[in-house]
């Protein structure tokens, strides 16, 4: 629920120069809305009473044509709709920032039911869910899908942008100040796609540039025994068949890249918080978790449950 409010109160927020041009024309567009409806509604007051009938009156006078009146009421919707169709034009020339052909993308968002495959080419990293940003850059971004048509959407950072199946979309993210920006998928996909979130962190150059390392790095073997066996359980339980780990005989792609998932803030695509108890409640029966997530229930023993969480939560 405080996630929905969050959303909502961010919604005109702007965090770069693209979600600032979008929400000024936007709140230009309802200011022109409101004065309609406020005009409007006050014509339809005054007639209601000024001209309404009375007792014991005769047929009212009928007037047919007016055309001061009617010169009016089409020459002040033209010009309004023709200035705000110049606003519109100037605004997407602002926004739409041009790249060049053979341009290599910054960064590369593939959208899944129900979770988001970020990939940094330049750096070798692979992430899910939570990008990472530095402050103050403008970073290409290559927008895909694995799937269905989603719709990446961070308000606070700048316009929607399809991902659709068999097409390569491009858009250009960036922020001007730091902070952690939320954003959600904003095309119907499938039954979890109110659970599809995002988390962009904006930070110094200094702070990503340590994020980078810190993901680079191939997580160490567990020495804890039930870490160990719960190493061991991620192989046999064909968890590898869908999972990546660097440094491990795991190297799907079908599901997120679990290499350092012990260091997001989240799991399930932003539905949960990336806590023990969280983790064994999605190991233990994932579709009571998040009914129709492609995760199939392994029907684990709580021991089970117990070695694999605490060897997934060692992957930092």
């Amino acid at each position: 629920m405080q996630q929905f409010v969050n959303f909502f109160t961010n919604l005109f927020s702007s965090a770069s120069s693209e979600a600032y041009n979008i929400n000024t024309l936007f709140l230009r567009y309802m200011i022109l809305a409101g004065f309609i409806v406020l005009l409007v509604t006050s014509l339809v007051i005054i007639g209601a009473f000024k001209y309404r009938a009375k007792k014991n009156t005769k047929e009212p006078e009928q007037v047919f044509g007016n055309q001061k009146l009617e010169l009016t009421w089409t020459v002040l919707p033209l010009l309004a709709v023709t200035f705000f169709f110049f606003l519109t034009v100037k605004t997407m020339s602002e926004i739409n920032r041009p790249f060049q052909k053979n341009e290599k993308p910054d960064i590369v968002i593939i959208a899944h039911q129900w979770w988001w495959d970020m990939r940094y080419p330049k750096y070798n990293v692979e992430t899910a869910n939570e990008l990472h940003i530095p402050v103050g850059k403008n970073l290409l971004t290559r927008i895909e899908s694995a799937d269905v048509i989603h719709d990446w959407w961070v308000p606070e950072l700048g316009r929607k942008i399809d991902a659709v199946p068999g097409r390569i979309n491009y858009t250009w993210i960036d922020a001007d100040k730091p902070g952690v920006y939320s954003g959600t998928c904003s095309e119907y996909c499938g039954a979890q796609h109110a659970w599809m979130r995002i988390r962009v962190v904006a930070e110094s150059q200094n702070d990503f540039n340590n994020w980078i390392k810190a993901q680079q790095k191939i997580p160490s073997f567990p020495k804890d025994s039930t870490a160990i066996k719960g190493a061991e359980l991620f192989q046999t339980k064909t968890c590898a068949n869908c999972h990546y780990i660097s440094g491990t005989p795991a190297d799907a792609s079908i599901g997120p890249n679990l290499t350092h998932f012990a260091s997001r803030k989240t799991m399930l695509s932003g539905m949960l918080t990336n806590t023990d108890k969280n983790l064994k409640r999605w190991l233990k029966d994932p579709q009571k978790v998040k009914r129709g997530a492609h995760m199939p229930d392994f029907l684990l023993s709580k021991k089970e449950v117990n070695e694999l969480a605490s060897y997934i939560e060692g992957l930092k």
